[in-house]
């Protein structure tokens, strides 16, 4: 007797809602600045510490770029176990949406698995819950510091 495995299929209302939440999250760590250049940094311990910034603002979208700090108090991380993000907020739905993670530029919806780059079947829901995490550490824990960036 023959096992069919079945393909991962998105479901897509559960995907809608975490983008929904990561929108609603992103407005509060953006406190009504979203300026070109602006940056926010959450310091969550010695150790810990992650920068949001603005890079491209247009009258739907905005693009921000979410990183891990490189060197905080002596502790200097590869970029390998640094996470950086890239997402962008669609305001006219009021969803966000990472786009680029770490070396993958456009995470698809769904993945064969196994596959060459071993990211997981349901990888841009992985990657959005963990910024949906990454946005509650930050908003609970972290100290903000605002950071205007001067355009040349």
């Amino acid at each position: 007797m023959s096992v069919v495995e079945k393909k991962y299929r998105p479901h897509l209302p559960t995907l809608m809602s975490l983008f929904e939440v990561n929108y609603m999250l992103l407005l509060r760590v953006l406190a009504d600045k979203e300026q070109v250049g602006e940056q926010r940094c959450f310091f969550i311990s010695d150790f810990l510490s992650y920068r949001v910034k603005v890079n491209e603002v247009t009258k739907y979208t905005t693009l921000l770029t979410i990183n891990q700090e490189a060197n905080i108090h002596g502790y200097n991380l590869t970029e390998l176990f640094r996470p950086k993000m890239v997402v962008r907020l669609y305001h006219d739905a009021r969803m966000a949406e990472v786009i680029s993670n770490q070396d993958v530029k456009q995470i698809k919806p769904r993945y064969d698995y196994p596959n060459d780059k071993m990211h997981l079947p349901d990888e841009k829901q992985q990657v959005n819950y963990f910024l949906k995490e990454w946005l509650q550490l930050c908003l609970q824990l972290g100290q903000v510091h605002f950071n205007m960036t001067k355009k040349s």
